[in-house]
């Protein structure tokens, strides 16, 4: 476990997945992390690498040959390397090796840092294309925040405030985790999503090409709370598990197949081409008060 901090933040991440494990505000004494009970979901901040989502049958195919990867793909279940630790920075990094060639048949490097600024957590994503060949992959966030966050507060006085009017639907999911061939109504000229228990009783919630780059958690009885920034990640996911105290808001580049989807992976919805040598970056952002 490597730990970084400064004065107002102080963060945890474990080395198996690079995954978060703790954000700390100095400041308030509150952790906004969720606390990863297994009774509920037993992942605090996976990382969702190289695909995002399940696919159909677990399978895809590559100039015809059939791979199987399960749902989010392998990088959250295995060790990264430490490749760097500064004052303000730690990164890990996963290059492709014979386990993950049998499942993705890529060369890669993918490098995850986390930064610290005062009370902003920053997350950056580098993929490396070291192959000869073209590569096809997703990548995506998957953090889980504590709520109620606030003691005295229940979970239904939360709220999402997002930063732009949205006018869309979500894509509901099929019972195999695949994306439903039409979208069902949810937004009508607004910006915000009260939190109940309920709302995720359906599985999660999925958008495509919200307005929003930044959505705020916030609640009725104080002025605690959190506003995660994204940019050119042009899928979301926010759920929770059944009756569990978080929620997830997961920036995705990459979303899972559909219930008609082919398999061919060139031809999946949501994948990024990378050529050899090339690089992918992006980065979300936390900020808590």
């Amino acid at each position: 476990m490597m730990q970084l901090e400064n004065s107002h933040l102080r963060i945890r991440v474990a080395q198996k997945g690079a995954e978060l494990q703790s954000i700390f505000n100095k400041d308030n004494g509150l952790e906004y992390l969720w606390n990863g009970d297994p009774a509920f979901w037993g992942k605090k901040s996976p990382v969702l690498f190289p695909i995002v989502g399940g696919l159909k049958n677990n399978t895809y195919t590559y100039n015809g040959t059939p791979y199987q990867l399960g749902r989010h793909g392998f990088a959250r279940d295995l060790p990264f390397t430490l490749t760097a630790n500064t004052s303000d920075g730690l990164s890990f990094t996963l290059d492709a090796n014979e386990t993950t060639q049998q499942q993705y048949p890529f060369l890669f490097r993918f490098t995850i840092t986390y930064t610290i600024d005062r009370n902003v957590l920053s997350c950056h994503y580098q993929v490396t294309n070291i192959d000869i060949k073209p590569m096809f992959f997703s990548v995506g966030a998957h953090p889980a925040f504590r709520v109620p966050l606030v003691e005295g507060t229940g979970f239904e006085d939360y709220y999402l405030q997002f930063d732009a009017k949205e006018t869309t639907g979500q894509w509901p999911l099929s019972p195999e985790g695949l994306i439903k061939k039409e979208p069902v109504p949810f937004f009508h000229n607004n910006d915000r999503i009260k939190l109940t228990k309920a709302l995720f009783y359906g599985d999660a919630l999925v958008f495509k090409g919200l307005n929003s780059t930044a959505i705020s958690l916030h609640n009725n009885k104080t002025g605690h709370g959190f506003t995660l920034k994204y940019n050119k990640f042009p899928y979301m996911g926010i759920w929770s598990a059944k009756d569990a105290d978080f929620v997830c808001i997961e920036p995705w580049c990459g979303i899972a197949d559909a219930v008609d989807s082919t398999g061919n992976i060139r031809n999946k919805e949501g994948v990024n081409l990378l050529f050899p040598g090339e690089q992918f970056n992006r980065t979300w952002s936390v900020e808590v008060f």
